[in-house]
């Protein structure tokens, strides 16, 4: 644990109870090959603690978490996190991001928003650290306990504005809709070989690149280091046109020769593999082409821009051109109640 004083570690029922929670997660992506929770950070606007899920059973923590109304910011990875690790995302996720986009803030990250409404500008300097690491170094604390301080506050700013401005269903549908969307989604293990770039290549090609992904993942696997130390998607690339193309592969002078040798027998084995055993390329799907909706589309943008002046907002919140386009072609989920009822669909 870290030498810290034990008063900013661990956590009690009253502060699982509070009516408002925050919640922050660190995690060890940099560092692990499958990333962990390495550092959960509470906080109720008065007192902000550390929990580390190394020494403590999280059971407790996880399910006090999951079962009640949470406030975050930038939600996403860490709703990713918590679904893989603890099974579920809280019941309910209010994201201060989301709030400020809905204010107009163009620079809506944690930091930038407590500078803007507290006038503190906070350290990032532990950014990209290794929270695995134990004990944990002061400097790595107090970063992370910063990183909830000052959110229940904020919080409580941006609510209060966005009652004023008249965007509170707006902030309160767009809050679930992130949620259930995180609930939702799945990560395809098959196809996750298709790095970009991928598109373009034979089906040859295809067969080196995912016989490449296979042997980088199977070495990062085994080092516990994520995959980008052991090879990164522009080398994958790259070492699979050469191979199809029977030419020398540029490999780094450092790699170790059993993982060189590791790589060199993938390559031979998909040399002789037969063509039926080749990956298929996969082709995107491509409406034909129609005048009358590409028209539809165009006005639409063009109310979102008009819009989006008025209100003082990115066009991209009010809707995204991907969300109009699927709107004119009959995809009705692809924009949120309030957005439908601004753009008057």
């Amino acid at each position: 644990m870290s030498n810290l004083s034990a008063a900013i570690w661990g956590y009690d029922s009253d502060l699982l109870n509070a009516d408002a929670l925050g919640v922050d997660l660190e995690a060890d992506s940099l560092f692990r090959y499958q990333e962990r929770i390495c550092l959960v950070q509470l906080t109720d606007g008065e007192t902000s603690v550390l929990v580390d899920p190394f020494e403590e059973t999280t059971e407790v923590l996880s399910t006090s978490i999951l079962g009640r109304a949470v406030w975050m910011h930038g939600a996403d990875y860490d709703m990713a996190l918590m679904k893989r690790e603890w099974g579920g995302v809280p019941t309910q996720v209010w994201d201060t991001q989301i709030g400020a986009r809905l204010l107009g803030s163009l620079r809506f990250g944690y930091a930038h928003l407590v500078e803007e409404y507290f006038g503190v500008e906070l350290s990032k300097g532990s950014q990209k650290a290794d929270w695995g690491r134990r004990p944990l170094p002061e400097k790595m604390a107090e970063y992370a306990l910063n990183d909830v301080r000052y959110l229940i506050p904020l919080a409580r700013k941006i609510l209060q504005r966005l009652e004023e401005m008249g965007r509170t269903e707006w902030f309160e549908e767009s809050c679930e809709w992130e949620r259930q969307r995180a609930l939702a989604r799945e990560v395809s293990k098959e196809d996750l070989w298709r790095v970009k770039g991928s598109g373009k290549l034979d089906r040859r090609t295809l067969a080196f690149l995912k016989a490449l992904w296979e042997w980088r993942e199977g070495e990062a696997e085994s080092w516990n280091r994520p995959s980008f130390m052991v090879a990164t998607n522009k080398d994958l690339l790259g070492w699979a046109l050469a191979a199809a193309g029977g030419k020398r592969l540029d490999l780094p002078r450092q790699m170790r020769s059993d993982r060189r040798k590791r790589l060199f027998e993938a390559m031979d084995e998909t040399r002789v593999l037969p063509e039926e055993s080749w990956p298929d390329k996969i082709r995107g799907f491509r409406r034909e082409r129609d005048l009358e909706k590409e028209k539809q589309v165009d006005e639409l943008l063009k109310r979102r821009e008009r819009l989006a002046g008025e209100l003082e907002l990115e066009p991209a919140v009010i809707a995204s051109r991907a969300a109009l386009e699927g709107f004119v072609n009959g995809e009705d989920d692809r924009l949120m109640g309030w957005q439908a009822s601004l753009l008057n669909l």
